[in-house]
């Protein structure tokens, strides 16, 4: 729930909020909490209490009403609504010099998915997810940072106007793999394309990344795919198989069979 007055957006759920008052106490402009949750979050009431910044103790019926959701697990955080950067020349250099492994989403549409593909993000180490300008859908809502559990507070977020020019661009340094339900190549075919690929060169490559290239994950929309010209900018397409039942598995269940894969590399 964004609060259009105050420009703030609710940050509610239980591993959520422990994640932010973990990561980005500062962050935090207002706790509301049930009585049974106060022990849990002292330290963050203490911190809030230092900077000037107002807690309250209330009953479930005030939290539904700040959150405008049932599912607030007993607290909710009011947090400065989050501004996503356009993403630069310079993190493409940053990430592929680490040698990061991120994702980047074309109109997936439903902050749901969004929340769920952070979460398996953050899990499999993915440092960064790319959205799209105009996805109205796939925002950094409330039942976003819920359904993620914590994991927005572990992932770099950046938006772009044109996904087909970004993933053009993002292609040079990074092995793109989009993810495309007709494609000839399988998921089981990730490990042998690494290996044949060229790594770039990194800053401080990790030992369990190390002589890999950076890898970026591109998912479309549910209904219709990749459009034509992202498919086209990707380095490779890729598919999960099936018994053909139907045609596809859900986006969020896609992007994390996809980061285990690559996780496992």
């Amino acid at each position: 729930m964004r609060n259009k007055l105050t420009r703030e957006l609710a940050v509610c759920g239980f591993n959520a909020a422990m994640a932010l008052g973990e990561f980005h106490p500062e962050r935090i402009n207002r706790l509301f909490l049930r009585e049974d949750r106060f022990g849990q979050f002292t330290g963050i009431c203490k911190q809030l209490a230092a900077r000037k910044r107002p807690y309250k103790v209330c009953d479930d019926e005030e939290l539904e009403r700040v959150c405008k959701s049932n599912r607030h697990q007993g607290v909710v955080m009011m947090i400065e609504e989050p501004v996503v950067e356009k993403a630069s020349p310079a993190d493409i250099d940053l990430w592929a010099a680490e040698g990061k492994t991120g994702l980047v989403l074309h109109s997936v549409g439903n902050d749901h998915n969004l929340g769920a593909i952070v979460r398996s993000a953050a899990f499999f180490d993915a440092a960064f997810i790319v959205i799209s300008a105009q996805d109205d859908g796939a925002q950094l809502t409330t039942s976003a940072y819920r359904v993620a559990e914590g994991g927005m507070e572990h992932v770099v977020f950046r938006k772009v106007e044109d996904t087909a020019a970004f993933v053009r661009a993002l292609s040079r340094p990074f092995m793109t793999i989009g993810a495309e339900p007709r494609a000839r190549l399988r998921i089981r075919d990730l490990e042998t394309l690494i290996r044949e690929r060229q790594a770039p060169p990194r800053l401080n490559p990790s030992a369990r990344t190390a002589g890999r290239p950076g890898i970026a994950l591109v998912l479309g929309n549910e209904e219709t795919g990749l459009p034509r010209e992202v498919r086209q900018a990707c380095s490779v397409l890729m598919r999960i198989p099936g018994n053909g039942t139907i045609e596809s598995l859900n986006v969020a269940q896609a992007a994390t069979l996809f980061l285990h894969a690559i996780y496992e590399l």
